[in-house]
C-alpha cells in the first residue's frame, strides 16, 4: 500500500500549504482538507472511501466539492465514515441544505451521491484486505485517529490530538507499525495554547515519543504556517529514541 501526502499545513497561504488529506492507493482518502483539490478530475473519480479524524474545516473543507464534482459520473455512492458524533455534525451543520446541499438525498434516497458509515474506535474496516482501524485521539471535538494495515506492515496517523495515554497505547499494539505520522501544531513557546486546543507541541510530542515501546519512522505534521521551522528545530533539539522528519506536500508513503 501507499500513502500520498496531498496535505499537511496547520494552515493555508502559498502552494506548498494545503490542510490535511491523504491518499491512500487511489481510492480511499483520509480526511479532506484543501489537499483534495489539487487532484485530477480523473483522480477525484477513482474516491470510493473517505474516512475522516474530526469535522474542523482544515479536515472536511473539500470534501463537498469532492462529491460534487464526481457525484452524477459515479455508478455508486462515495461512502464517508466518520464517528456518530462527527457524522451528527457534518451533517447538522454541512450537508444541510443551508452551508451545502445533503448528497445522501441526491438524486433520491436510494441512488444517492453519498453515503455515511458509522465507525467506532478499534472495529477495524475491511476494503479488499486492506484493513483500516479507528483509534482513540484527544482533541477539542470528537476525534480519531487511524492505522492503515497493507497485511505486512502499518501506518498511523493520529489525527489532531494532544498528549494522550490511550493513544500511546494503541499504537504500541500496532505489532508491525513502519511509519507514524503525528502532529505538532505549536512550538513550545505556545505550550499553553497547544494544551488548550489539544494539540501537540515539540515538548509534549517527545513525551509521547520517548513513552512509545515501538520505534516507526516519525512524521510531523500540522504544522502553523510561519512556525514549522522554529517547531522542526525545537523537535530536533530533543534525543528521541527514533528517526523524526518534517512531513511535506507530495510525500509518498509506502508501507
Amino acid at each position: 500500500m501507499k500513502l500520498t501526502v496531498l496535505g499537511c499545513s496547520g494552515g493555508i497561504g502559498g502552494a506548498g500549504r494545503r490542510t490535511t488529506a491523504f491518499l491512500v492507493d487511489d481510492d480511499i482518502l483520509i480526511d479532506g482538507g484543501s489537499g483534495v483539490g489539487d487532484l485530477s478530475y480523473e483522480d477525484l473519480l477513482c474516491i470510493d472511501h473517505i474516512f475522516i479524524t474530526h469535522a474542523h474545516l482544515d479536515h472536511v473543507a473539500f470534501i463537498p466539492f469532492l462529491v460534487d464534482t464526481v457525484g452524477d459520473e459515479r455508478q455508486r455512492p462515495i461512502t464517508l465514515y466518520g464517528t456518530r458524533e462527527t457524522l451528527h455534525i457534518l451533517r447538522s451543520h454541512l450537508f444541510n441544505w443551508l452551508v451545502w446541499p445533503d448528497f445522501s438525498t441526491i438524486p433520491d434516497r436510494n441512488h444517492p451521491f453519498l453515503r455515511y458509515q458509522e465507525i467506532a474506535v478499534g472495529d477495524a474496516i475491511d476494503l479488499g484486505g486492506r484493513k483500516i482501524t479507528p483509534m482513540p485521539a484527544h482533541h477539542t471535538v470528537p476525534a480519531v485517529g487511524y492505522a492503515v494495515d497493507s497485511g505486512s506492515a502499518q501506518l498511523a496517523f493520529t489525527g489532531d490530538t494532544t498528549y494522550s495515554a490511550e493513544v500511546l497505547q494503541a499504537l504500541d499494539e500496532l505489532p508491525n507499525l513502519r511509519h507514524l505520522i503525528i502532529e505538532a501544531a505549536f512550538p513550545d513557546a505556545l505550550q499553553g495554547l497547544a494544551l488548550a486546543s489539544r494539540h501537540l507541541c515539540p515538548s509534549l510530542l517527545a513525551m509521547m515519543l520517548r513513552e512509545l515501546n515501538c520505534r516507526p519512522e516519525v512524521y510531523v505534521t500540522h504544522l502553523k504556517p510561519g512556525k514549522g521551522k522554529r517547531i522542526m528545530a525545537e523537535v530536533g533539539a530533543y534525543e528521541l529514541p527514533m528517526p523524526v522528519h518534517r512531513l511535506r506536500q507530495g510525500m509518498v508513503l509506502e508501507f
